[in-house]
């Protein structure tokens, strides 16, 4: 994504102060250990959740019972959480799966990341695309998606008469001239009847975290920066 700027949250927790009899120097000094240990552990929890191997996809055997566009929306869910390491960077392990973007000491790749990460989910899925820097190919910016798709009849501007399918790509902010550009593409998980913008999974999201993957409910814009850039339209990928 070209950086998007969503609002951000935090949580406060509160603590339950508990007495109790004084315990003799030696207990106390074990109970002490192990709360260290405890504490050590829990911050190193803390320090993997969001990175790249502890998002695992979903088994071979839920994926084999699904169609292509299922297959794409249950990768892209089982990433949900996903951040960059280090966490105020763009290295992530999607630029990475494509040998893009610039090298990072942990072995990924850095560069802006949903269409990587879109691209990503349709080949786990068994999607055939061309991935580089050639005419008719996707890699790292989101107008790849809609120029590989209007090069191969895969376009479907958003109008009401089109029902984007799990699996579809959806392009927003897309500035068409001699250098088509988009500001942002996510994957579609689904697109109820009714509303005006798809339930999406969104790679370098920045909503939980600074580059993310996150979902989006009735995604009809994204903002980067003080702008609001409205969905364009849909890719579907090829069958």
């Amino acid at each position: 994504m070209s950086r998007t700027a969503f609002d951000s949250h935090s949580r406060r927790g509160g603590a339950v102060r508990v007495y109790r009899r004084r315990q003799p120097l030696r207990r106390l000094f074990l109970f002490g250990a192990i709360g260290v240990v405890a504490v050590g552990l829990m911050a190193a929890y803390h320090g993997m959740a969001g990175r790249g191997h502890s998002f695992r996809l979903p088994s071979e055997a839920s994926l084999a019972t699904m169609s292509v566009s299922q297959r794409i929306a249950a990768i892209a869910k089982s990433q949900v959480g996903y951040t960059t390491d280090p966490a105020n960077s763009y290295c992530n392990k999607f630029s990475a799966f494509w040998a893009a973007g610039d090298p990072c000491s942990n072995g990924d790749t850095a560069e802006e990341w949903c269409a990587d990460f879109a691209a990503w989910a349709w080949r786990k899925a068994g999607v055939r695309l061309p991935y580089g820097y050639g005419a008719g190919e996707i890699n790292g910016g989101a107008a790849s998606f809609y120029k590989w798709a209007v090069a191969n009849g895969r376009w479907h501007p958003a109008t009401p008469t089109y029902e984007a399918a799990p699996g579809d790509i959806a392009v927003y902010g897309l500035s068409l001239g001699a250098a088509p550009h988009a500001a942002h593409v996510a994957v579609v998980i689904r697109d109820p009847p009714g509303r005006r913008g798809p339930d999406v999974v969104n790679g370098d999201g920045d909503l939980t975290a600074f580059s993310a993957v996150e979902t989006g409910g009735d995604q009809r814009y994204v903002r980067v920066g003080q702008t609001h850039y409205p969905l364009a339209g849909y890719v579907s990928p090829p069958t």
